[in-house]
């Protein structure tokens, strides 16, 4: 057991999002363990970040195991003694029409991942925190969590239940003093796309204006772990969008079926 600073586990920490926020909060003191299936690189950056005097603990967990995400807290808690913040960061996307998924690849393990990982892990930690009357559990979800659109439907599925679980967690463990808070950045620019699967006749992307990189996400993600906040949406534009989909859907439809299913489907 190693006494110090607060401990935060990162899943998905070996790229993007993940990778980009365990860096910076391991530079801004906390004591990191490092979860993902690429076990190689959470060991590089885990290397990374003691040679700049940080500690990290890489752990590789594949997260669609709920014996693995136990193993997982359970390696955390024999190192550390404790887990203080959880970023449920780890997730995928396979993109497409409905008819044309794989029930198992596209369907059920994105669900797994996406959606039973956050709800298993979480529930794994929350003892520990009751327990010490502190903590703070951070979902990084989607704008696909707030705005559906389609090809998106199971992805989507996924982020809006982890709306809906941030959501209840949040008014089911504040009374122990226990965070709980939200993160919905729109596209970012990463390797999500070249495994979602999706073939856009239109080659219709997010904006590059929109676009976020890793390290926009990572530096909202800090300041969240520093000032909890129910909710962070990315770019603050993006409360637009959102606002125009509960009050105007009518608009919403009628323009995705405009400018996008019907240059997509042909129809």
């Amino acid at each position: 057991m190693v006494e110090g600073k607060p401990v935060m586990l990162v899943t998905g920490a070996s790229s993007g999002i993940g990778e980009a926020s365990a860096r910076l909060c391991a530079r801004a003191g906390y004591r990191m363990v490092l979860a993902a299936r690429r076990f190689e690189r959470l060991e590089r950056l885990a290397e990374e970040i003691q040679l700049a005097g940080g500690e990290a603990l890489p752990v590789g967990v594949d997260l669609a195991d709920q014996v693995e995400i136990q193993r997982l807290v359970e390696c955390a808690l024999e190192r550390y003694d404790r887990i203080d913040i959880l970023l449920n960061n780890a997730g995928l996307g396979r993109l497409g029409w409905l008819e044309e998924l794989d029930p198992v690849i596209d369907i059920e393990y994105q669900l797994r991942v996406n959606l039973h990982a956050v709800i298993y892990l979480t529930q794994a930690v929350l003892p520990g925190m009751i327990q010490r009357r502190s903590g703070h559990i951070i979902n990084l979800a989607s704008m696909a969590g707030m705005v559906g659109t389609p090809t998106y439907t199971i992805y989507a599925a996924s982020k809006f239940a982890m709306r809906g679980f941030s959501e209840a967690l949040r008014r089911e463990v504040g009374v122990w003093g226990i965070q709980v808070s939200g993160i919905y950045p729109a596209g970012v620019a990463n390797d999500f796309g070249s495994h979602t699967g999706a073939q856009r006749k239109t080659g219709m992307t997010t904006p590059r204006f929109l676009r976020l990189s890793s390290e926009d996400v990572a530096r909202a993600v800090l300041r969240v772990v520093r000032r909890p906040r129910r909710t962070v949406i990315l770019p603050t534009s993006m409360l637009v969008a959102v606002w125009l989909n509960g009050a105007f859907p009518w608009f919403v439809d009628w323009a995705v079926e405009r400018w996008f299913f019907r240059p997509e489907r042909g129809r």
